[in-house]
């Protein structure tokens, strides 16, 4: 299937010498209905799980990420099938094995979310607090600082989408010497994540234990979620993180950086998987 995720338009840009009109390109935000076909007491059902506004692609791989990361499924091998509606190519559905039920217990919003805020309508806070498949809390990983540092250039390399419209946000994945691995952008910073931990529970990748997450943006509560869902130890984010995140990812063990560039950044939780003094130590004598 052939997904636009890029529109070319017509502007008039304008500046102190006078306004010119010119092509540009601007990211597709268009809505995704996810739907899930499973079992249940009075036979098979399909009911719609939630309603994104998210940039076309990868859309099997969000709907999966999506149901994993909110505890409504837990494994692919649950999966029997994923496929766009005939009739709506805006519509997933996931289709599930027979006999297995999934746990809707959390879906108490009737999940509609945007592509800037994915908590946004949930009935309650306890609601996002899903039950967490991967234990973070005990483990003797570390890293040095200077791997930190070097992730934003990596990513911004890769942005392919995000330079040529300025208007999508992205998710990385790197590997624990800072070696690249995975990149998904999307409108919607939630969005892109769970495109990208749907591509890792699919391929059987989870739990990403011994991986580095990079946000190109801040970090909300839901991605310290999503990422504690995924069994991710250390996320990094070129922004800033919410207290709620903070706390979050205090309570699963994981390390959180924010403000990260080439030289400098926060850690905010999981102090000692960093490795800083070498860090330190070259930045006094730069200075």
């Amino acid at each position: 299937m052939n997904e636009v995720s890029v529109n070319t338009i017509y502007i008039q840009k304008i500046n102190s010498t006078g306004s010119f009109g010119l092509e540009d390109q601007v990211a597709v935000e268009e809505p995704l209905e996810i739907q899930l076909e499973y079992s249940s007491s009075t036979g098979r059902l399909k009911k719609s799980i939630a309603v994104t506004m998210r940039t076309p692609g990868d859309d099997e791989n969000l709907a999966v990420g999506f149901l994993f990361t909110e505890g409504i499924i837990i494994s692919s091998n649950q999966i029997k099938s994923i496929y766009h509606s005939i009739a709506d190519n805006n519509i997933v559905i996931v289709r599930l094995h027979e006999n297995v039920i999934p746990d809707l217990k959390h879906s108490t919003r009737n999940f509609y979310t945007t592509s800037s805020c994915g908590v946004c309508g949930k009935a309650s806070i306890e609601a996002v607090k899903v039950n967490i498949n991967f234990n973070n809390q005990n483990d003797s990983l570390q890293i040095a600082a200077t791997t930190l540092t070097q992730l934003p250039a990596a990513l911004h390399d890769r942005q392919k989408m995000f330079q040529s419209t300025g208007g999508l946000h992205a998710s990385a994945l790197f590997n624990l010497d800072g070696e690249f691995i995975c990149l998904k952008e999307d409108v919607g910073r939630h969005n892109a994540l769970d495109k990208l931990i749907g591509q890792a529970l699919m391929n059987n990748q989870l739990p990403l234990h011994n991986h580095i997450l990079l946000l190109s943006g801040r970090a909300s509560f839901e991605l310290i979620q999503k990422s504690a869902m995924a069994g991710i130890r250390i996320v990094a984010a070129v922004g800033a993180p919410s207290s709620l995140a903070v706390e979050l990812a205090n309570e699963a063990g994981i390390t959180l950086a924010g403000f990260l560039n080439n030289n400098r950044f926060n850690l905010y939780s999981g102090f000692s998987r960093i490795k800083t003094q070498q860090f330190i130590t070259h930045d006094a004598l730069q200075d």
